[in-house]
């Protein structure tokens, strides 16, 4: 198993001189050297070909022991020294200070087709960053994580990538609600794979503590590797940097919204500085369309992590890294502008967005409201929305009165007795007809560029669930399914169409399916 090896994180960047692994402060620097924990009897269960090819590895080289043993950090690359990122945070709105790499471990970076990837273990032992913690991870966690970050890929999201799913053959014990009922569950580890795992915490503890020495070495280094475009460190490349992580980060969330996902747990330590959606935990995507609804069950109370309040907590956390980016900078009305200018960029892209989502791709000045009548549609009774924007696009611009029909399939509870709604809708599909009159596309065309934004298949909880209910007994036949079911979520795939369907019944709420906690 060759890589080629780069390093740079761990070569270029202040490091913990505490060479122990316990449980610490650390300060002055931006990692700590940590070895992984063996394992007692590690069992690659799923390997992504695509992240394999991307690293320059081979399937020969992934059924190899030097594979299992390396990515489940049973045994360290040589002439390599894994790490532990620090970092801080705000947590729900709250400074949480020092957090860290509390159960990732980053192995190594190598460099590929002159793309750099950083190899990062989820769930591989504790680090100085583990606080209370174990360190480890369970299976249902690391599936949801390994599945997702390659659905969103697929998706067209922003996203870390996942390269293999492991059992580590020990048992982790948690509370999975957070009730006071601990139970031990498989334990599990996750290759993650990105470019770079720093986040927006990585500058604020610095900042925090008033460490501008190090600050700088930090942000010198992420504009080097990441921006380089940017040029020589100065206060307006510095600028620059800080208006290209939130353009980056607005591009994320708009695809957030485009497909329906959300996060749950939009901590400052879980914003990746490149804009890649990043640490999947309590995530989820609408069933019913619903600007309140949140996956968390730590956040069920005040939602301030819900579908529709996503945008603004990315402008609320790019504040905080304004914050500390400002000892750089010294002056505020540099990075004013970059936050006023996002929320501006938000409501072009957003109304662009939506635009697309149901066919128009001219402009008109009513389109606004078009389309804030069509969620206030969406809102009036449970409306799946992945099933209805994929069903739009079977819409006729002459035959209104079938839209409806059309529909229908995405509603959950029957709307034949409920005038009310029924009108909102006919309304709706009078107003969309004669505002399709004005494009240019066929409705067949119209369709093809529909099907194309709006996916058929994402990973519902119960999909995921499903899953891990499957892998807990030993089969792990439908994390390959739809492993592969998720890497075509716009093309029909008629032989796997049970996977469009709204969430049943059994799944409102039960555990996995509806919220989740942060351990999952």
């Amino acid at each position: 198993m060759k890589l080629n090896i780069q390093d740079t994180f761990n070569k270029e960047l202040p490091a913990d001189p505490i060479s122990e692994n316990y449980i610490r402060q650390v300060e002055q620097a931006c990692f700590s050297f940590v070895t992984p924990v063996k394992t007692a009897s590690p069992q690659i269960i799923h390997v992504s070909p695509e992240m394999l090819e991307n690293l320059g590895l081979s399937q020969e080289d992934a059924q190899s022991e030097e594979f299992r043993n390396v990515f489940t950090g049973n045994e360290v690359l040589a002439n390599t020294q894994p790490y532990a990122m620090c970092y801080g945070g705000h947590q729900f709105g709250n400074w949480a200070g020092q957090l860290g790499d509390g159960r990732a471990i980053n192995l190594t970076e190598i460099v590929h087709n002159n793309k750099s990837w950083a190899i990062q273990l989820k769930g591989a032992g504790k680090t100085p960053y583990s606080r209370t913690a174990d360190g480890l991870a369970v299976l249902r966690s690391s599936i949801r994580e390994y599945l997702c970050s390659e659905a969103m890929f697929h998706l067209g999201v922003p996203t870390t990538r996942a390269l293999s799913l492991a059992l580590s053959g020990d048992e982790v014990l948690r509370d999975v609600l957070y009730n006071g009922n601990p139970a031990y569950e498989k334990g599990a580890i996750v290759s993650r794979i990105a470019p770079s795992f720093l986040r927006f915490g990585n500058y604020q503890i610095l900042a925090v503590r008033n460490d501008v020495e190090t600050l700088k070495i930090l942000v010198d280094y992420t504009i080097k590797h990441f921006y380089p475009e940017l040029g020589e460190p100065s206060k307006e490349s510095y600028l620059q940097f800080f208006r290209k992580v939130a353009e980056n980060s607005l591009e994320m969330v708009i695809h957030w919204q485009r497909v329906g996902f959300v996060h749950g747990v939009m901590n400052t330590d879980n914003m990746s500085i490149l804009g890649l959606t990043i640490d999947y935990g309590p995530y989820g995507w609408l069933e019913g369309y619903d600007y309140g609804w949140t996956p968390n069950t730590t956040d069920s109370q005040h939602k301030r992590y819900r579908y529709g309040n996503q945008p603004n907590i990315v402008l609320w956390n790019l504040y905080q890294l304004a914050n500390a980016l400002y000892p750089l900078i010294n002056e505020t009305e540099g990075l004013e502008k970059v936050l006023a200018d996002f929320g501006t960029s938000f409501e072009s892209k957003y109304l662009n967005m939506m635009r697309s989502k149901i066919g128009l791709f001219t402009e008109n000045n009513d389109d606004q409201n078009l389309i804030q009548e069509l969620e206030n549609n969406l809102h009036l009774t449970e409306t799946d929305m992945t099933i209805f924007f994929r069903n739009l696009s079977r819409f006729q611009k002459e035959n209104p009165e079938r839209g409806l029909a059309i529909i229908n399939d995405a509603f959950y509870n029957s709307i034949e007795e409920l005038p009310k709604i029924n009108e909102a809708w006919n309304k709706w599909f009078e107003k969309y007809s004669l505002r399709l009159q004005s494009e240019n596309e066929t409705d067949t065309e119209r369709a093809e560029k529909m099907n194309a934004i709006n996916p058929k298949y994402v990973l519902r909880n119960y999909m995921a669930q499903l899953a891990i209910d499957a892998a807990d007994k030993g089969d792990y036949n439908l994390i390959d399914e739809l492993f592969n079911l998720l890497k075509n979520p716009y093309s029909e795939q008629e032989n796997m169409k049970k996977w469009f369907a709204k969430r049943p019944d059994w799944a409102r709420n039960k555990v996995g399916c509806s919220m989740l906690s942060c351990s999952s």
